[in-house]
């Protein structure tokens, strides 16, 4: 029974039950055993409040894990449950691609037998190898409103990153930009789109408090489909311009060949991005298992490539927002809330407007906006209401103001934090010292 429940599972993401990877013989959160993560746990001590922490070691801590979230959230109206199977993904509990170059550990804080807060940390290869630094990553961090739990999960996960030579700590991304990303700052009156995290509002206050400060703000701006098909006539002629001097046309992504655009997209996501903050490159396995997974998410009509003499030079898509349906099957794709996901699409009002890429060599043509209005008619046919540009860089000053001038407000801020991972016995424990004496 078990088998056939997993294979329903790698169907209905489109991909096949056999793995087409080799993953490392030990899983991705037991990795590297020759460092244990025992050392960077002996400095935690537990403080008055009974907080401890330890990594994740079982199937036992795994559930507890994920129970966490459950339970902070089960009485808030505005969250929305992740796709559990993939979640566990993410988190390094079953085999995922990003960590064919990335090494994570997850961690849970408790006081007494209670689960108080979890958070994973990252050691990101590939960024480290691009951006030429020593930036460790964390991300699904869950807490209770404790700064004593908080202070003794971070500080954790930070001793771990330091023991693997990083210098910064940065975060939260979930677990990396190429997914979910950024604490929820501003926006806490209507639940997140497809894909957008969503936390509780004292974490501001939870890891500001631990030392960490701002690097970067991401946006997401809405507007009503009406609004966004009554183009700024400034913004008309220069796309209209823009398709006169490069004789570009458009096409949705094909049904007959969906693996081929989808990887065509990444690959002009790739390209496009090299000089964004922070950004990353997929990875090709990365690259072959998002296409597997939007499969069965993407509407073809939704979606769009810019060509110039055949040649794909642009790429857009709008992703349904599916979270009123994963609320009701509360996350969970068997037995039948896979049933319930595709069925139920055509009901949907809100589409999230992901992405409009456009190569290098052709950005500041005009070309994003080409790419991008040909689905906002074929939303309109589909029944859209709402859209939704998410998200967005506040150093993308060309895409926000674009945007803007679309007729778009901004309705929710994501932040990324940084912190230095200073020598652990100075600033840190000297703030953990003062804190037990004074409680």
């Amino acid at each position: 029974m078990r088998r056939w429940a997993d294979r329903v599972r790698f169907v209905i993401l489109g991909g096949s039950y056999r793995s087409r990877y080799r993953w490392p013989v030990q899983h991705p959160i037991r990795r590297n055993r020759s460092r244990p993560v025992s050392s960077c746990l002996s400095e935690v001590k537990p403080t008055m409040s009974e907080v401890t922490c330890h990594a994740v070691e079982n199937r036992r801590d795994q559930k507890a894990f994920l129970e966490l979230e459950r339970r902070l959230y089960r009485d808030d109206p505005n969250w929305v449950p992740p796709l559990w199977d993939e979640r566990k993904k993410l988190v390094g509990f079953k085999p995922h691609p990003f960590y064919l170059d990335a090494e994570g550990q997850t961690f849970l804080a408790r006081r007494g037998d209670v689960v108080v807060g979890r958070v994973l940390a990252v050691v990101n290869h590939a960024h480290n190898r691009t951006h030429k630094d020593k930036i460790g990553f964390f991300g699904f961090f869950e807490c209770e409103n404790d700064q004593d739990a908080a202070t003794a999960l971070l500080n954790t996960a930070c001793d771990w990153l330091r023991e693997r030579g990083m210098t910064v700590a940065r975060g939260p991304v979930h677990p990396s930009l190429n997914y979910e990303v950024g604490l929820l700052v501003d926006g806490f009156d209507s639940p997140p789109t497809f894909l957008i995290t969503y936390n509780k509002p004292y974490y501001e206050e939870l890891i500001k408090s631990f030392g960490f400060e701002k690097s970067q703000d991401i946006f997401s701006y809405e507007a009503s489909i009406d609004i966004l098909s009554e183009l700024d006539p400034k913004m008309m002629f220069i796309m209209e311009e823009s398709m006169k001097r490069f004789h570009a046309t458009t096409r949705p992504i094909r049904r007959s060949h969906f693996r081929e655009d989808v990887r065509i997209f990444l690959s002009i996501y790739n390209q496009s991005l090299k000089q964004t903050w922070g950004y990353v490159p997929m990875s090709e396995a990365e690259v072959d298992e998002q296409s597997t997974g939007l499969k069965h998410l993407l509407i073809p009509e939704l979606t769009s490539i810019a060509e110039i003499d055949g040649k794909p030079v642009g790429a857009g898509f709008g992703l349904l927002d599916y979270n009123p349906i994963i609320r009701r099957i509360g996350g969970k794709l068997f037995p039948f809330g896979w049933l319930h996901l595709l069925l139920g699409r055509k009901k949907l009002k809100r589409l999230r407007l992901v992405s409009a890429n456009v190569l290098p060599e052709y950005q500041k043509w005009g070309l994003g906006l080409v790419t991008l209005y040909p689905i906002v008619p074929a939303s309109i046919d589909f029944g859209i209401t709402v859209g939704e540009f998410s998200w967005v860089l506040e150093s993308n000053q060309l895409s926000r103001g674009t945007i803007q001038r679309g007729g778009a407000t901004c309705t929710k801020t994501h932040r990324i934090y940084d912190r230095p991972l200073t020598d652990p016995d100075t600033n840190d424990r000297d703030d953990a010292s003062q804190t037990d004496s004074t409680s």
